[in-house]
């Protein structure tokens, strides 16, 4: 129960203070209204969170499995940063990242297959017009086999507990972001030379929006290398 209670406060004040910011009267100062197709109705937010709070049950299973078996001494994670380096720090943190990411994407893309869609996806793609709410509305098959990335890991690659709540930070704050619309921040955000290759809200709106494109979760690789990215993508942004 714990964990469940620390994972859905952290959904609700990620999500929720970020959905306060940008979609209350002071986000709405700078929002393009003109870009969004459709306002995100109250009955789409409720089942997001829903959704949402399922998932949270599913994280928490998942964190107390990761626990238990961390106490048996069989994962790969550590406690003592000199073990391996503080450089080791950051590389592994960016090697799960990426790591993640192709995970992600070709999951992500298989869960788009029409037999497999109405049992693992669809929920989440009900809502076409993501708010930060929708960032952790799966359905709970879909939290389930992200979750086994997780598991997985740690039984592969050595993680510094540090930087394995690294990567969850990532991974939440991240998610919020992409699902924060297409409207509600600067289309070049984050799209210059560097940031053209990481995924953003205006990215990940054009899959909700159009769902045989954009499966990545961080970085845009995948789908520029196996033809996924829209191609008029870079040059709407002009980029």
């Amino acid at each position: 129960m714990a964990f469940f209670g620390i994972i859905l406060v952290r959904y609700f004040l990620v999500a929720g203070g970020t959905y306060w910011f940008f979609y209350w009267p002071l986000g709405q100062s700078f929002a393009k209204h003109n870009l969004r197709i459709h306002s995100p109705s109250w009955l789409s937010i409720q089942r997001d969170i829903k959704l949402s709070i399922l998932s949270a049950g599913v994280f928490a299973l998942v964190a107390a499995f990761m626990l238990s078996v961390y106490g048996w001494g069989i994962t790969r994670l550590y406690s003592y940063p000199e073990e391996y380096g503080l450089w080791y720090l950051g590389v592994s943190y960016g090697a799960v990242l990426v790591l993640q990411d192709t995970y992600f994407y070709f999951t992500h893309r298989l869960f788009h297959h029409p037999s497999l869609f109405p049992w693992l996806h669809q929920g989440h793609h009900l809502s076409r017009c993501p708010t930060p709410w929708t960032s952790f509305a799966f359905d709970p098959p879909e939290a389930i086999v992200q979750s086994l990335f997780l598991v997985g890991i740690v039984f592969v690659v050595p993680l510094h507990f540090i930087t394995l709540i690294a990567v969850l930070t990532t991974m939440t704050i991240w998610a919020v972001l992409n699902h924060l619309g297409i409207d509600r921040l600067p289309l070049s955000f984050p799209h210059h030379w560097l940031g053209k290759w990481f995924i953003g809200p205006a990215h990940h709106s054009i899959h909700h929006l159009k769902y045989t494109l954009h499966y990545g979760l961080y970085f845009t690789f995948w789908d520029k290398l196996l033809g996924t990215q829209d191609p008029d993508y870079e040059k709407k942004l002009g980029i």
